[in-house]
Formats: C-alpha cells, sequence, structure tokens
C-alpha cells in the first residue's frame, strides 16, 4: 500500500482553498512552521500533527481573528491577502462549490 503524500501547498489546485491549505497557512501564521515550508512529501499523518498544534494557537484567541494580538491580525491578513490573489489567479472563484 503506497502512502499518500501531499502536493505542497504551492503546488494545491486553485491556490490550495482548502483545510489543507488554511492548516499550512495558520502554522505560518503562528511560527509553528516557516513560510517557506510548503508541506510538499507530507503524510495525513503530518498534516493532521500540525492541525492539532494549529487548534492549539487558535484556541489562545477563541478561533477569532479579531481575538488575535495587532502584530498577529496584521501577518492574517498579509497571508490570507496574498493567498486570495493567488488562488483567484488560478481560477478559484468563491462562490463555486466544491463540485463546480
Amino acid at each position: 500500500m503506497q502512502v499518500k503524500k501531499y502536493m505542497g501547498i504551492d503546488k494545491d489546485p486553485k491556490g490550495a482553498m482548502n483545510p489543507t491549505g488554511n492548516v499550512i497557512r495558520d502554522a505560518w501564521l503562528f511560527g509553528l512552521i516557516p513560510e517557506t515550508e510548503t508541506c510538499e512529501g507530507w503524510t495525513v499523518q503530518g498534516i493532521d500533527s500540525l492541525y492539532d498544534k494549529v487548534t492549539i494557537e487558535w484556541n489562545k484567541y477563541g478561533h477569532l481573528v479579531s481575538n488575535l494580538p495587532p502584530e498577529l491580525r496584521e501577518r492574517h491578513q498579509a497571508i490570507y491577502d496574498a493567498a486570495v490573489a493567488r488562488a483567484r489567479e488560478l481560477g478559484w472563484d468563491p462562490e463555486l462549490g466544491d463540485d463546480d
């Protein structure tokens, strides 16, 4: 049985506007991994472990961007603004559903 590995946020279709992409971006936000880490080659278990660490960080702020301290809120905005712009360039449309 071959272990499925993640392609990397930079290669994920339509800019990784999905739960895995969000976990990686939030890990960048909280400094859990460097922004140069795409998670290419990571297993599901590795992504799940990162998700657990991200969740611990978000728990500190009630899972709300508005509760982040100013420097993290600005960093979040920059990371997500860049992600949305790139995703739109790659054809992502927030109005379309997963099956569209």
